[in-house]
């Protein structure tokens, strides 16, 4: 089967849909963030805690939301650049206040296009020499819903530790649970 390329027209949809997915995990996440006391949010396994997967994925969305200032130019990201802010690691109460800020800040997304180009500098080698991929806001978006889901499902083993009982859905996939959804009808 021969390869085709896609259209290099541009893709004429919002982000909308693209938020509603991101939105949906963080409001998962910050209902769990707001319910655990701070001894279970920042208790240590190993090198790990609730808190600094919480931490970790907030500062992705900051650096995305940070990147995209200046659209439709074409904006630099770099996840490598984040702040890693111990008090979002350290206080549920914290985390839970900055993932309600990031729902505005995505919120604001809702309309702008999904082909709005990015930049995405991505660091290698050991001399932090950053290749320059071209991106969209859409794709950053889908991967950040990925990103997010992936680190709540370590969230959730680490919840199983602390004996937390998590919903069901806490940290599945979208595209998961579109497909349980079909699976009962």
């Amino acid at each position: 089967m021969p390869v085709t390329s896609l259209p290099v027209s541009k893709c004429q949809f919002p982000c909308q849909p693209l938020v509603e997915e991101n939105t949906l995990s963080l409001t998962q996440l910050q209902s769990l963030v707001a319910s655990l006391a701070s001894t279970s949010y920042s208790q240590l396994f190993g090198s790990q805690s609730v808190g600094k997967h919480v931490r970790h994925i907030i500062e992705h969305y900051q650096t995305l939301l940070a990147g995209y200032t200046n659209a439709p130019h074409v904006d630099q990201i770099d996840y490598e650049q984040r702040l890693r802010e111990e008090a979002l690691e350290e206080s549920p109460a914290v985390a839970a206040n900055t993932i309600n800020a990031l729902h505005s800040a995505l919120h604001a997304l809702n309309d702008k296009p999904a082909d709005a180009p990015l930049i995405l500098n991505y660091p290698v080698g050991h001399e932090g020499h950053a290749y320059p991929l071209a991106s969209s806001l859409g794709r950053e978006l889908a991967f950040l819903t990925s990103h997010t889901v992936h680190h709540m499902a370590l969230i959730r083993l680490l919840c199983d530790t602390l004996s937390v009982t998590v919903p069901k859905d806490f940290g599945v996939h979208p595209s998961t649970l579109r497909h349980w959804r079909q699976c009962d009808h």
